[in-house]
């Protein structure tokens, strides 16, 4: 049985196809990020992102620590994601820390995530301590190591095109913040055959099942103290024609200090999966939407003729002009319900800069599905409430907010 909570991480462009020249802003958009105890500094391609892999990237950093120790090191180019659940770092990025592998009865514990881009990743699960911010540590908390060659030759069919090392993938790691507090939940509690997780021993991988405590976890439900019910994610507005990089903030806890109180926004209950309504009114199409940091664009199907793909690169939209579009969201519970406007434009056109930050740019996604990637968050506050933890004002997640 396959695990319902899907990783969501789309990022289309593979290399930067900017050509130089052009239009668009030739300085960074810079805002004062709150870096307060509990605040993390967010630089989309800017200046915690190992290179441009990819256009809107929005990059933080971790500290990640041998267990029940002093011994620890900072890492940079972690890819903040909304739309996963969990802290997984490439082997190759580890150089100073020891982590206990966790096992079970049959072996050693691993794990096959897959993303909605059809890329995938491979690698053990250890126990890490680790540091956000200037939190309290989380002491002992399951993680994923990347590691394509762990265990095995031959890796689960799901994960036969997992990504080699931090090149290959665009990132050093992933920091999963959202919704839900465990990457598979009950699922995997139950089946054996989930897809994700696997037991391996004398080169064999085997599909298992594991308890809630030995999952990947999201790392924010488990800080000590006050600010374990969710993030915020605050980013500037874009300029029209994008701009080379922006910086915004990662707050922890809702409501918990006076940097994260929640004002003036709307709540939108999830369901199980992290997932809400989604219709697009400019074809009065329905879809599941949610809302994720780790897509670079908004992606969504459609047969809108004035929304034809790129003839480069048929993933992005390249209308002949900016397209002004609308959609209502909707609480999973029904109500309440809101509408949100947004532009595409022509993803070619715009890639001719030199820019790496963009607003507007578009691509086709899963049958049924409303990515509402990084273009969503740029000028405006995305409260992200997690599953089972309360705030007065926002209520109880899982919940999206803004």
């Amino acid at each position: 049985m396959k695990s319902s909570r899907t990783a969501f991480l789309i990022l289309i462009l593979g290399v930067m196809i900017g050509c130089g020249g052009g239009g668009g802003s030739s300085s960074p958009v810079v805002v004062n990020p709150i870096l307060a105890d509990n605040a993390l500094l967010i630089t989309v391609n800017g200046s915690l992102c190992a290179g441009n892999a990819f256009l809107n990237k929005p990059c933080v950093s971790v500290t990640i620590c041998t267990p029940g120790s002093a011994t620890c090191q900072t890492i940079n180019d972690i890819l903040l994601d909304t739309g996963s659940y969990g802290l997984r770092i490439f082997k190759d990025v580890l150089t100073n820390v020891s982590l206990p592998q966790v096992s079970v009865p049959s072996g050693s514990l691993a794990e096959c995530i897959q993303f909605a881009d059809g890329t995938s990743i491979w690698g053990p699960v250890k126990t890490a301590k680790v540091i956000l911010a200037r939190e309290p540590a989380i002491e002992a908390i399951p993680i994923q190591v990347i590691d394509s060659t762990f265990g095995t030759n031959v890796r689960p069919s799901q994960c036969s095109n997992s990504r080699t090392s931090p090149s290959d993938a665009g990132y050093s790691g992933i920091l999963g913040v959202g919704l839900l507090a465990h990457d598979c939940g009950p699922d995997c509690a139950n089946f054996a055959s989930n897809g994700t997780y696997y037991t391996c021993s004398g080169g064999n991988c085997t599909g298992t099942t594991v308890t809630l405590g030995n999952q990947v976890q999201n790392p924010v439900a488990l800080l000590p103290g006050q600010d374990n019910n969710g993030v915020i994610v605050q980013l500037p507005s874009v300029p029209a024609g994008g701009a080379p990089s922006v910086n915004g903030s990662l707050i922890f806890g809702i409501g918990t200090r006076s940097n994260n109180m929640p004002s003036g926004v709307v709540t939108y209950p999830a369901d199980a999966s992290g997932s809400f309504n989604t219709t697009l009114i400019n074809t009065n199409t329905s879809y599941s939407g949610f809302i994720d940091t780790g897509s670079n664009g908004l992606f969504f199907s459609t047969s809108l003729p004035s929304l034809p793909s790129c003839s480069s690169n048929a993933s992005w939209f390249c209308p002949s002009s900016t397209l002004n579009l609308s959609a209502t969201n909707r609480a999973a519970t029904g109500v309440p319900s809101g509408t949100v406007s947004f532009e595409i434009a022509n993803f070619e056109s715009l890639t001719l800069s030199s820019n790496s930050v963009f607003d507007d740019i578009g691509g086709s996604g899963g049958v049924g599905r409303f990515d509402w990637g990084l273009p969503f968050f740029f000028g405006r506050d995305v409260f992200v409430g997690i599953e089972g933890k309360n705030n007065p004002t926002l209520g109880t997640g899982p919940y999206w907010a803004y």
